[in-house]
């Protein structure tokens, strides 16, 4: 087992958990404490399950969670730049990260998903 922190999906999680925490810092009050709260939750959701895709047996579980808070996240990240509280520059800043991250996860949950799969056969 890997250590998480040592990840690349992780260490691009981490960037784009500072990125969100920096711009929901200057959100208006309107959008701060609604908004910026969910975006922060769901970032920080995606730590969660990180950290227990690596630590469990059975990562596909985890793995399908974090990709469904991804997607939440990803959303909420649209409405901003509709709302115009993010700017277009930091947005193409954090799609690329999300794009990464996207590839990565997915990536790790099929090989998770064809592993599981091979040992019901065995």
């Amino acid at each position: 087992m890997v250590l998480y922190n040592e990840l690349p999906v992780y260490r691009d999680t981490y960037s784009l958990m500072v990125e969100v925490y920096q711009v929901t810092n200057k959100f208006s009050h309107e959008y701060k404490y609604s908004l910026g709260q969910d975006m922060k939750r769901d970032v920080l959701s995606l730590f969660r399950n990180l950290y227990r895709a690596n630590r469990s047996i059975v990562k596909q579980e985890h793995l399908d969670a974090f990709l469904s808070d991804f997607e939440l996240l990803k959303v909420e990240m649209r409405l901003c730049v509709d709302l115009k509280l993010l700017p277009v520059k930091r947005m193409a800043r954090m799609s690329m990260l999300t794009d990464g991250i996207g590839k990565q996860v997915t990536a790790w949950r099929n090989k998770a998903k064809s592993t599981s799969s091979g040992n019901l056969f065995n």
